[in-house]
């Protein structure tokens, strides 16, 4: 198993969305353990493939007890009651702004070994599934901020970017996806 580099913020790959995994292979399932050796190190709560360079759908999650991986994910349903929270990502980091998701989603795909899968979820679980299918097609949690929030924070990732000095608040692990 391995760490790899988490791709950031002015990486083209992020911005690509990613293609379904035709047929599952074992190369699919060792990116799978290294993507969460990966999330661990970071550490986060989720991650997916186009963070780390690869254009499939594919990410992985992890919840207080709970962990999983999904390939070729969709959200069949998104509960009409949104919250908003704060949220981190890895590929963005040193930022946490406020975004509105669903409180509760259904989430279908498969696992690691090709098994149908479909979980429903609330909270915090919901708001990463979210957060990692926006990845999974080239969306930036930045993108579904007000338009000021969003230029602030594309200022400061720019600002990083080119090296400038910018404050970086603490980011807690568990808000980290």
């Amino acid at each position: 198993m391995a760490v790899l580099r988490i791709r950031t913020f002015g990486d083209p790959v992020l911005r690509e969305r990613t293609g379904a995994v035709e047929k599952i292979t074992d190369l699919h399932r060792k990116i799978i353990d290294d993507m969460f050796d990966t999330m661990r190190d970071a550490p986060g709560v989720g991650l997916a493939a186009s963070q780390v360079g690869v254009l499939e759908r594919i990410f992985v999650w992890e919840h207080e007890d709970r962990s999983g991986a999904f390939i070729n994910p969709t959200i069949v349903h998104r509960s009409p009651e949104t919250e908003e929270d704060e949220e981190g990502c890895l590929s963005l980091p040193g930022i946490v702004y406020p975004v509105d998701r669903s409180t509760e989603v259904t989430i279908e795909g498969l696992d690691a070994d090709g098994n149908d899968v479909s979980m429903e979820a609330s909270g915090l679980l919901a708001r990463i599934f979210q957060h990692e299918v926006d990845h999974l097609d080239g969306v930036l949690f930045v993108d579904r901020l007000p338009e000021d929030m969003r230029r602030e924070a594309l200022t400061t990732l720019r600002n990083q970017a080119l090296g400038l000095p910018t404050p970086a608040p603490e980011v807690p692990a568990e808000e980290v996806l």
